[in-house]
C-alpha cells in the first residue's frame, strides 16, 4: 500500500496520516515540522543511540521545569529560536526601535513611580540616570506612555531569584509620561550575568564550547494607546557580552550609551528615546 513507511516515503507516510477534521493552521504546522525533521534526521543519519540521547535531553529538560523556571524556553532562547519568533513578529519599519526577548524574569503590576524616582532599593550599585523621550515615528511625543522597566542588581540577580535578600520589586518601576514625552528614573549601571545554567540547557552550552552569558542590560516595556508593545532591552555598550550574547538578544540600534559623571548626583548616566510603531503599520 502506498502510505505504507518507507525511507524514501517517510514524510508522506505521516503526514497522510493528518486527520481531515484538522484544523488548516495545526495540519500546515504539523505537515512542516515533520518534512523539516525527517530531513534533518536523513541528513545528519542519525544514530540509535544519537536519538535516545536527544529523547533523554528532552525528558530531563521537562523534568527540571517549574513554576519558576522554564527549561523549555530558555532551550529556545539558547537556540535563536525566541529571537526569531520575535523578530517575525515584530518587523517595523526604519526608525521604530526593535523589539528583543522579554526574558524569564518580567513580574506584572509593578509599582507607579514618579519620574526621576529611584528604583534602586537595596543600596548597591552605581548609580545612573535614565533618561529620554518616548516619540512616534515623526518625532512627536506620546503623552500617557507606560514605561515598566527592571534590571538585574549589582551582583547579576534579580529579586525575584533572591525573595529573601533583596526587597522587593527592586529595580523596578513603572513610569507614565507626561504631555512632552520625556522619562527619568535613576537605578544602576547593569552588569552581566549566566542565565541558570545548572540544568540540561547549561550541559548543552558546555559541551558546544559556549558561555551562559548575557551582557548587561535594562529592560523595558514600553506600551501606549494606538501603538505597537514594545519588549525590549538597551545594552551597556562596553560589555564584554555583546558579541556572544547566549540567547542572542543584542541588536546595534538597542546598545545605550553610558556615559560617566562628574559632580552629578549619579556615576552615570544613560539618554535613549523610545520611537513607537502605530498598530496600523
Amino acid at each position: 500500500m502506498s502510505d505504507y513507511f518507507t525511507e524514501a516515503g517517510s514524510v508522506e507516510a505521516v503526514n497522510a496520516r493528518i486527520g481531515p477534521g484538522t484544523s488548516p493552521r495545526l495540519a500546515e504546522i504539523m505537515a512542516c515540522l515533520v518534512k523539516h525533521l525527517h530531513a534533518f534526521t536523513k541528513e545528519i543519519q542519525l544514530t540509535q543511540e544519537e536519538w535516545e540521547t536527544g529523547v533523554d535531553f528532552l525528558t530531563k529538560t521537562g523534568q527540571i521545569c517549574s513554576q519558576e523556571r522554564q527549561e523549555f524556553i530558555l532551550l529556545s532562547d539558547t537556540l535563536g529560536l525566541s529571537m526569531l519568533v520575535d523578530a517575525i513578529n515584530n518587523r517595523r519599519p526604519e526608525g521604530a526601535t526593535e523589539n528583543t526577548v522579554l526574558g524569564p524574569f518580567h513580574v506584572d503590576g509593578p509599582p507607579v513611580r514618579s519620574m526621576g524616582d529611584c528604583i534602586s532599593l537595596d543600596g548597591k550599585g552605581d548609580s545612573c540616570l535614565f533618561e529620554g523621550s518616548v516619540l512616534d515615528l515623526d518625532g512627536n511625543p506620546i503623552e500617557g506612555a507606560r514605561i515598566d522597566v527592571w534590571s538585574d542588581n549589582a551582583d547579576g540577580f534579580y529579586d525575584v531569584q533572591q525573595p529573601d535578600i533583596q526587597p522587593k520589586w527592586n529595580n523596578r518601576g513603572l513610569f507614565i509620561t507626561k504631555a512632552d514625552g520625556r522619562y527619568s528614573f535613576v537605578g544602576i549601571k547593569p552588569v552581566s550575568y549566566p542565565i541558570p545554567d545548572d540544568g540540561p540547557v547549561g550541559q548543552m552550552l558546555g559541551h558546544l564550547g559556549r558561555h551562559p552569558y548575557r551582557p548587561a542590560h535594562m529592560h523595558y516595556i514600553v506600551t501606549a494607546d494606538g501603538y505597537q508593545k514594545l519588549v525590549t532591552h538597551t545594552f551597556v555598550g562596553d560589555d564584554p557580552y555583546l558579541e556572544s550574547d547566549t540567547v542572542f538578544g543584542v541588536k546595534n540600534t538597542l546598545v545605550a550609551p553610558y556615559e560617566r559623571l562628574s559632580g552629578a548626583e549619579t556615576l552615570w548616566r544613560s539618554p535613549f528615546d523610545f520611537i513607537l510603531c502605530p498598530i496600523s503599520r
